[in-house]
């Protein structure tokens, strides 16, 4: 990256960042909906575990999640400054300088696992390390770039939280955290593809090859469709693995045939507004499944 580049997107006044520039490294939108699907992960899970431990083991996942955010913003500042989606976050608008947001990510990478291994134990450990690690390197360094599949392959990286709080109570990873894992990992696909859709010509213009740009649309709104319609038998694996009844899993066929068909109204329009309120009804769909998850879930704390 060229000094002149790099003193763009540094700040030029010395002072330091105010703490609502820091909270907003952390991308708080998008750790929201990683604590929640930890903690619900943490909640069914069969076994104990103190309050006071479940707290740490959230606090280390939402802390863990800020962290990887936060390095991503620092290795990206360069495509942040392009994308009108993210030429106003701090690194870019000139309010945090670069390095500061990569020391506070590594400081916070380093304190939420450390934390989770020597509080909670260090198999909890052990996954929210390479939760970080494989957002950091594999997706944001590596695939992000050079490949339209960066989504795919990277989007495991936030499928790790249900398995982290999972393995938080019981030490261990199982084929019932590998199913929460499996529900967000075929869910986000359709879930960015949806947003790429409608901010084709910003991943265009900072030269992001997401499948839009590189296939494009007719392509990927296909794409969408079938990972849809994969998502159904994915999504109802709690039933079938006994974490959760038919109240569960009635409501996940009726959600996941909203998807379908919010699909289906994406590939029938070259507008973009099927495509924003597929993003949309992506996330309810997410945290749907995994509210009912805790109503219907037969497992929990004192299980």
């Amino acid at each position: 990256m060229s000094d002149s580049l790099y003193t763009a997107t540094s700040r030029r006044d010395g002072a330091p960042g105010a703490a609502g520039d820091f909270v907003a490294l952390l991308k708080p939108r998008v750790m929201s909906l990683v604590v929640f699907t930890g903690f619900v992960g943490m909640l069914i899970a069969p076994g104990t575990i103190h309050p006071v431990l479940a707290a740490v083991a959230v606090l280390c996942i939402a802390v863990g999640s800020g962290a990887a955010g936060a390095i991503n913003m620092w290795y990206d500042r360069d495509i942040d400054a392009v994308m009108a989606r993210t030429r106003h976050r701090p690194i870019p608008s000139g309010r945090i300088a670069a390095g500061e947001a990569l020391g506070f990510g590594i400081f916070l990478s380093v304190a939420s696992v450390a934390m989770m291994g020597l509080m909670v134990n260090w198999a909890a450990g052990s996954l929210l390390a390479l939760a970080i690690l494989f957002y950091v390197f594999v997706y944001t360094v590596w695939l992000k770039r050079r490949t339209p599949q960066n989504i795919v392959i990277g989007g495991a990286a936030g499928a790790f939280p249900p398995m982290i709080g999972w393995a938080a109570v019981t030490g261990s990873v199982s084929v019932e955290s590998v199913a929460l894992f499996a529900l967000i990992f075929f869910w986000t696909p359709p879930h960015f593809w949806a947003l790429s859709l409608y901010r084709c010509g910003d991943y265009h213009d900072a030269g992001v090859p997401m499948l839009p740009v590189v296939a494009g649309k007719a392509v990927t709104k296909r794409q969408m469709l079938f990972y849809t319609v994969l998502l159904m038998p994915v999504a109802l694996a709690p039933t079938m693995l006994g974490m959760a009844g038919w109240i569960y899993g009635a409501s996940s066929i009726v959600l996941g045939l909203g998807f379908v068909l919010a699909a289906l109204a994406v590939l029938r329009s070259d507008a973009d507004a099927p495509a924003r309120r597929m993003f949309g009804y992506s996330l309810f769909y997410l945290a749907g499944h995994f509210a009912l998850l805790l109503i219907d879930g037969s497992a929990g704390l004192s299980g």
